[in-house]
């Protein structure tokens, strides 16, 4: 793939959260990102109707010890649209993911959250002598569901579907966005946002609607037990059932890889517990044991600061990050 730089990189400073982002042109798109630090390369993939600013305070938490890199997956940022011709897969995620692989020096982890956790599972499938770790929190390859006869979980996850494509189709954006903030992160979250945030993240639902074909269409059908990648999965007590079904129907397919429940946070977890998540993901990336056992870790909520716990009446952890997004 023939690809160009443009643009300059992020770097150490918060301050610097504002610079022009660089970018990567292919043949067929432009992907834009956030690079910073040197070492082992760690690449960050981001939820739906978040962007990769949702990983500020992992990249700084990071970025002493890592090559960090979080990409803009379709529609996000300056990273081209989906076209619409075709149904999105995984894979064509992914075929953002691997400039960035094939650059790095050496082995690279991934860690994705939510949707960006399927997208990390299928590019890992595809580079395995490349991707040595892989980290999950809250992955959602719901085919999962369909497959292991999970069929409560898998119709609730076809309701939502159904309406943020309905809303989406007839250009209700935001009652689409409204039952997808209340879905994800608790009912009154989508009343308790400011009415700009609500533009923003109604704005924000268009890549959405083309990624659930990603994670419930045909191709979406993978023998994950053939992952070589070194895998921690974390998901949290209070998810949503879908999530907590996935992660049961891993434990049966894949018990070597290792399993981590957080007791709070919700499926946005990683955005509500910054501290304890990337704290985690710290561990797992320093941990050189070779021996991997199969474990099941249950973590407390970090109490260090206020606020810190789950609530639905707080405003939407992901609102002031999409803000930023684009």
């Amino acid at each position: 793939m023939q690809f160009r730089l443009s643009g300059r990189l992020l770097s150490e400073t918060t301050s610097r959260w504002r610079c022009p982002v660089p970018v990567i042109k292919t043949s067929s798109w432009t992907i834009d990102y956030i690079e910073t630090g040197s070492g082992p390369c760690v690449i960050l993939l981001h939820s739906s109707v978040a962007g990769n600013r949702q990983w500020r305070a992992t990249i700084e938490a990071l970025q002493d010890q890592y090559h960090v890199i979080a990409i803009n997956l379709f529609g996000y940022g300056q990273t081209s649209p989906w076209s619409g011709d075709r149904e999105q897969t995984l894979v064509d995620q992914g075929e953002l993911v691997q400039p960035f692989i094939d650059q790095a020096p050496g082995d690279v982890a991934l860690v994705g959250h939510s949707f960006g956790g399927a997208v990390a599972m299928s590019v890992a499938l595809r580079r395995p002598n490349r991707v040595s770790r892989l980290i999950l929190l809250e992955p959602i390859p719901f085919c999962l569901l369909d497959e292991a006869g999970r069929t409560e979980a898998y119709v609730e996850v076809l309701r939502l579907r159904d309406t943020v494509k309905r809303c989406g189709g007839s250009g209700d954006w935001e009652r689409g966005a409204a039952c997808f903030a209340d879905y994800w992160n608790g009912e009154g979250t989508w009343a308790a946002m400011p009415p700009e945030r609500r533009m923003t993240f109604a704005s924000s639902m268009r890549p959405n609607c083309h990624e659930w074909d990603a994670v419930l269409g045909r191709t979406a059908q993978q023998e994950w037990r053939n992952l070589h990648a070194r895998t921690l999965v974390a998901w949290t007590r209070d998810t949503k059932r879908p999530i907590r079904e996935i992660v049961e129907v891993l434990r049966e397919r894949v018990p070597h890889w290792q399993y981590c429940e957080l007791s709070e946070g919700g499926h946005m977890f990683p955005l509500i517990q910054p501290n304890i998540t990337n704290r985690l993901i710290s561990k797992f990336l320093r941990d050189t044991d070779v021996g991997v056992q199969p474990t099941h870790h249950f973590l407390q909520p970090d109490r260090s600061k206020p606020g810190t716990g789950y609530s639905a009446k707080r405003t939407n952890a992901l609102s002031p990050l999409i803000s930023n997004s684009r």
